[in-house]
């Protein structure tokens, strides 16, 4: 009997969780609606070249998309008053013609909502951009790492900014050679296998030389390509641009890093009010988000191709796991080809009789997404690649 009471206090113990478990209630918490929507400035005065904005408002948490401010009237402004105007070129995207803008005069952006509300970012300096010294690339244990160098002879930069669009080409794991038209099987002339992806950075990159002597950024670690990426598998390009930032707009930066970056553990800084350098001239009291800077800008391009890389590497394909075998339909009657045939599976090749006949007895088939690169790309060379 002695032996016996753990084990029944074992299943006295089971008894009481499963019950508590059972009273246990989902916990939704409240959200606390915002009282109105706020004004969100995004973009940069480029004094040498198209200046993009992009106006839009914040939403709620349970909104799938920011809405847009659309039909706005835009402008640069310098500090004798002369404008230059933006139009729209979708909703809530305004550009400028080529510009060629005095660094040595102040600029700032003025814009007017379809509602009659005014905002103006304040007056900044215009700065010019030093040229991008060098991209690099080493080998190291988790990949390949990219480097940036720069530097500003006048020592008058200090505050540097990057953000870059990478490119990079994959490969379908089938080929399909064939397209099935009116209900006959023809060769494909447009190649589907061969395509190219691209992607933008989403991170902030920025560095300061303002506590170092020389005006000088070495190696700056600007991305990192895991060692089994899948582009790296064929060639990967990285088209880097360079910003000048006065200390305030470094600052701004630094502050949104943090706050979207830097959080969810005990020991991250507490999120710190973001606002920036817009204000309402409508309503002093009303909140704006952004920061409007005025800089020239500079870029640079790197190649890297697989062939420069240890030939033992192992980089994914992108469908791993995604793509079986192709299967035979062995077939070729137009009716059962139709039948077999479709956006969603695709011809591979021709599939023959066994010797001595050799006679076509049929094709090869794959799911679409792995025959056509174009689910995943675009089957358009970039006019930039090799």
């Amino acid at each position: 009997m002695i032996a016996q009471k753990p084990i029944r206090s074992v299943g006295l113990l089971l008894s009481l969780l499963l019950w508590l478990a059972g009273c246990v209630e989902p916990f939704e918490p409240d959200v606390v609606s915002s009282p109105q929507s706020y004004l969100v400035v995004e973009g940069l005065i480029n004094l040498r070249g198209v200046t993009t904005v992009r106006l839009s408002r914040t939403r709620e948490l349970s909104a799938t998309a920011s809405p847009v401010e659309a039909q706005a009237s835009v402008a640069i402004e310098d500090q004798a008053g002369t404008r230059y105007p933006l139009t729209e070129q979708m909703p809530g995207t305004y550009t400028s013609a080529s510009l060629t803008l005095d660094a040595s005069r102040q600029y700032r952006l003025r814009l007017r909502t379809a509602v009659g509300r005014e905002y103006a970012s304040e007056l900044v300096q215009g700065k010019l951009t030093p040229p991008i010294d060098r991209l690099s690339w080493a080998l190291e244990r988790n990949g390949v790492q990219l480097y940036l160098d720069a530097h500003d002879d006048a020592n008058a930069t200090r505050y540097y900014r990057w953000t870059y669009h990478e490119t990079w080409e994959f490969r379908s794991p089938y080929t399909s050679q064939f397209e099935l038209v009116n209900g006959a099987m023809v060769p494909r002339t447009e190649d589907i296998r061969q395509c190219w992806r691209s992607d933008s950075s989403t991170v902030i990159l920025q560095s300061s030389t303002a506590r170092l002597s020389q005006d000088v950024v070495s190696k700056f670690p600007l991305k990192l390509l895991p060692s089994n990426s899948d582009k790296l598998r064929f060639r990967y390009s990285i088209l880097v641009q360079q910003y000048a930032q006065s200390q305030e707009e470094f600052t701004y930066w630094e502050t949104l890093r943090r706050n979207t970056e830097s959080l969810g553990t005990l020991f991250d800084p507490l999120p710190t009010l973001l606002t920036g350098n817009v204000r309402s001239l409508s309503d002093a009291s009303e909140l704006v988000l952004g920061y409007v800077g005025a800089s020239s800008m500079t870029e640079r391009r790197l190649f890297i191709a697989a062939s420069e890389l240890p030939a033992d590497s192992r980089f994914l394909t992108g469908y791993e796991n995604l793509c079986d075998q192709p299967d035979t339909v062995a077939a070729l009657d137009p009716r059962t080809l139709t039948a077999s045939f479709s956006a969603v599976r695709l011809p591979l090749w021709e599939v023959y009789s066994l010797p001595p006949a050799n006679a076509l007895i049929g094709y090869a088939r794959a799911f679409a997404f792995c025959a056509d690169c174009r689910f995943r790309g675009t089957n358009v060379k970039p006019d930039f690649w090799p």
